[in-house]
């Protein structure tokens, strides 16, 4: 897997994590169920117009493209979360094609590295309960399950933490995360 920027071009292929309705259910209110390729693109602009980093910590949006392919298998991302924006949500979806690959766990270990690598000492998963997926992935990637809350998105959620010396628990090798 490599993680690289987004393009307008891509958008088809988003389509197919953002517009399945598998996934978009785990990302309702933060984002809802995109329903055309026009809703598509104008998502794609907004993440190409906030550069990576655009609020002065390691943050973004990138593509997870399977290396053999070069098709778009996802979308990996270091967003502040709300609602002061303090803690830093590393997040992962991957098109329902692409599940049961390992791609989360290793798009999810290279954006801590990359965050790590820029002044971060943690990051978080928020996972819906029952999301058995993502709770996995956050597993995989090291992070340790710390309690549920409803401090972020106004949903109980499960939080995974990640701090920075408890990275290279976990299996994976880091990728680089493409600028």
């Amino acid at each position: 897997m490599r993680l690289r920027p987004w393009h307008q071009d891509d958008a088809a292929e988003a389509l197919d994590i953002y517009g399945s309705s598998e996934v978009s259910r785990w990302l309702a209110p933060a984002m809802d169920r995109v329903k055309d390729l026009d809703q598509m693109r104008a998502v794609i602009t907004r993440w190409i117009a906030a550069p990576v980093g655009s609020e002065g910590r390691p943050s973004g949006r990138w593509v997870i493209e399977e290396t053999e392919s070069g098709r778009v298998a996802g979308s990996g991302q270091i967003l502040p979360l709300p609602p002061e924006g303090d803690d830093l949500e590393l997040g992962y979806q991957l098109a329902p094609w692409a599940w049961g690959r390992g791609l989360a766990a290793e798009a999810g270990h290279a954006l801590a590295h990359y965050a790590f690598s820029n002044g971060e000492e943690e990051v978080f998963a928020v996972v819906r309960p029952k999301n058995d997926r993502g709770t996995h992935a956050a597993r995989r990637i090291g992070m340790e399950w710390v309690g549920e809350t409803e401090k972020y998105y106004n949903l109980r959620l499960q939080v995974f933490r990640l701090r920075k010396g408890d990275l290279d628990t976990s299996a994976l090798e880091p990728g680089p995360v493409e600028r």
